[in-house]
């Protein structure tokens, strides 16, 4: 792989991270919806992504590739079962409480399937597939 298809994918991971960072904070602060535990958790682990990604691209280091996947492989995971939690009957019924605002709550809810942990979701297999093209091309 060339060095500009490497940088290319970077930069695309480090802008689905910063999507993702000013979506959230958009639907916190603007639209005053209050995010649950769960969201917490993926925020938690989106933010980070945005300055290390973000220095990456700038210094195109691209052995952050394999820190950016470990991150975006967790994050997805907590936003399937997120969505799992909103979507699937079987899993909203057995939800644990999660704090004050339900985990099973949808602020969102277009085309019947997009909610924020879905948004979320996309944002972190971006992240993750452009991490792993990377790192498996790394010493080429």
């Amino acid at each position: 792989m060339n060095e500009k298809k490497k940088e290319t994918l970077l930069f695309t991971a480090w802008a689905a991270s910063v999507i993702a960072m000013f979506g959230s904070l958009y639907f916190s602060e603007i639209r005053q919806y209050e995010p649950c535990l769960l969201c917490w958790y993926q925020r938690i682990l989106m933010y980070p992504m945005v300055g290390i990604l973000g220095i990456a691209v700038i210094k195109k280091d691209y052995k952050i590739s394999l820190y950016s996947m470990v991150l975006s492989a967790i994050g997805g995971g907590i936003s399937f079962y997120h969505v799992l939690l909103q979507k699937v009957s079987f899993f909203a019924e057995t939800a644990p409480t999660c704090g004050r605002v339900p985990c099973t709550g949808q602020y969102i809810n277009w085309f019947g399937f997009v909610t924020i942990p879905f948004l979320a979701l996309i944002a972190f297999i971006i992240i993750f597939i452009c991490s792993f093209m990377i790192w498996k091309k790394k010493g080429q």
